[in-house]
């Protein structure tokens, strides 16, 4: 093989190398929804709640519009806030994501409503949580039952 030969089969594989270098990243779409829990319920409860760390790393704002579970009837975010010197909770309609920021689900603040169970649940069984994006997207995961 030629000098000039090796200089342009060097060159073109940088080329090929910097160009899928360039191509799109494999950046998640959606929401991660990270160290998530569900309390466990007592027999005969029919509401528990779910907590954990709703983060977008994408680009663009993520707007959840629904959330539900094939393990409750009914799933809802709500949040506690104080009104007037009250502790209330309020049920959040739409939770808007934007890009790189996160959402804090936990204990007095943003937290997710179970429902309706479909069934007697335990500490350690996984339950399915989809969150229903605004444009059509649903995204789940799954989250265990936990005494704490």
């Amino acid at each position: 093989m030629s000098k000039n030969l090796i200089k342009v089969y060097c060159l073109w594989l940088v080329f090929v190398i910097l160009l899928a270098s360039c191509g799109p990243k494999n950046e998640p779409e959606g929401p991660l929804f990270e160290d998530a829990w569900v309390r466990a319920m007592p027999p005969g409860m029919k509401m528990t709640a779910g907590f954990g760390h709703l983060r977008n790393p994408g680009s663009e704002s993520i707007e959840l519009t629904a959330f539900s579970s094939p393990s409750f009837g009914d799933v809802s975010l709500h949040r506690t806030e104080l009104v007037d010197g009250v502790s209330k909770m309020l049920e959040v309609p739409v939770l808007v994501i934007g890009p790189g920021k996160d959402v804090l689900l936990e204990p007095g603040s943003y937290h997710l409503m179970f429902m309706m169970p479909t069934a007697e649940f335990q500490a350690d069984q996984v339950i399915r949580i989809d969150m229903h994006g605004s444009d059509g997207q649903v995204f789940s995961f799954d989250a265990p039952m936990e005494r704490r």
